[in-house]
């Protein structure tokens, strides 16, 4: 029987629950083509018995992983990556230029987050990073394509989320894996509209006019669905595109409203709030406002941070 935390998605696309911080939250994919297999993002060292477990379910050996692809280095998303390609014996790493000096060497990339969460949420949520050795290490580029088991894969970049973000386009689907650029969608706030969506703006590397282009430039292939790391396969795709730029633009607009306010911390994570209760209310949801507070605790809390840098950033001084 199928494990609970392995889901068939179609096409030979599956998600796996990493488990991390609550069940349907954080996923990765593989992407089975044929005797070949791709892991599509990771969740963090924690997954990796249910990312081989999957192989297991699957009937597929270790050595039909040809590529492991985080769509961008955040730990949720890359914390695994070491741990994983350690198991693999064929296994190569495809990672965005600008992050793969991270998993050759995570030491900078510990330091960066254990300065946002805590040594001890570090070591609760995250566990330890291995290295990748650099022989193992392939560096993507813009509109660049790989053969998967007889069927193709294309990335592009994109910005906007984080510098060292890619996308991956699955033609056999159509669809897009896509990180963190297209959102987050939590299945607890499905309503008879379909799924809600909202951007994520976590540090350090928020950019809004960026993100704003690289979601448009996903929405121009006209895919037939997204997968998500927050969480799953999404379909609808116009819709919830649509849904994602209105808030991105009213994200920024209290951005820009608080530019010079002492207490911009607080008032950011207050106003995120206000914006994500009052477009969940257009959308039909009926928890009550504390649940859904308590189920964006951690997005609102990252999110102001990465406006908050995003700010400080724009009020430097440029030259």
């Amino acid at each position: 029987m199928t494990k609970p935390w392995l889901q068939d998605l179609g096409g030979g696309v599956h998600a796996i629950d990493t488990a991390f911080v609550r069940d349907a939250f954080d996923a990765a994919y593989l992407v089975v083509r044929g005797a070949r297999a791709a892991y599509i993002d990771t969740g963090t060292r924690f997954a990796l018995p249910r990312l081989l477990g999957a192989l297991e379910e699957l009937r597929l050996p270790r050595d039909a992983v040809e590529w492991v692809i985080p769509t961008h280095v955040h730990l949720d998303h890359a914390g695994a990556v070491g741990a994983l390609v350690a198991e693999l014996p064929r296994a190569r790493v495809l990672v965005h230029p600008r992050g793969a000096r991270h998993l050759i060497d995570p030491r900078a990339l510990w330091e960066g987050a254990l300065a946002i969460y805590g040594a001890e949420e570090m070591a609760r949520s995250y566990g330890e990073l291995t290295p990748v050795a650099a022989e193992r290490v392939v560096t993507s580029s813009d509109d660049m394509t790989l053969e998967l088991g007889g069927s193709t894969l294309r990335l592009i970049d994109t910005p906007g989320h984080a510098r060292h973000h890619h996308c991956i386009w699955d033609e056999d689907t159509r669809g897009w894996f896509t990180g963190d650029t297209f959102g987050i969608s939590y299945g607890e706030f499905t309503t008879a509209r379909g799924r809600w969506i909202f951007p994520t703006t976590t540090p350090v590397q928020f950019e809004p006019q960026a993100l704003r282009a690289s979601i448009e430039r996903l929405l121009g292939s006209r895919p037939g669905c997204i997968y998500l790391t927050h969480y799953g396969r999404v379909d609808e795709v116009e819709r919830l595109g649509a849904l994602l730029l209105d808030l991105l633009a009213r994200i920024v607009a209290l951005g820009e409203s608080l530019r010079t306010r002492t207490d911009r911390m607080p008032a950011l994570r207050q106003g995120l709030g206000t914006i994500f209760l009052d477009s969940l209310a257009e959308h039909g949801c009926t928890l009550p406002a504390a649940k859904v507070l308590e189920l964006l605790a951690v997005d609102l809390e990252l999110n102001a941070q990465g406006m908050q840098a995003w700010l400080d950033r724009e009020q430097r001084p440029r030259g």
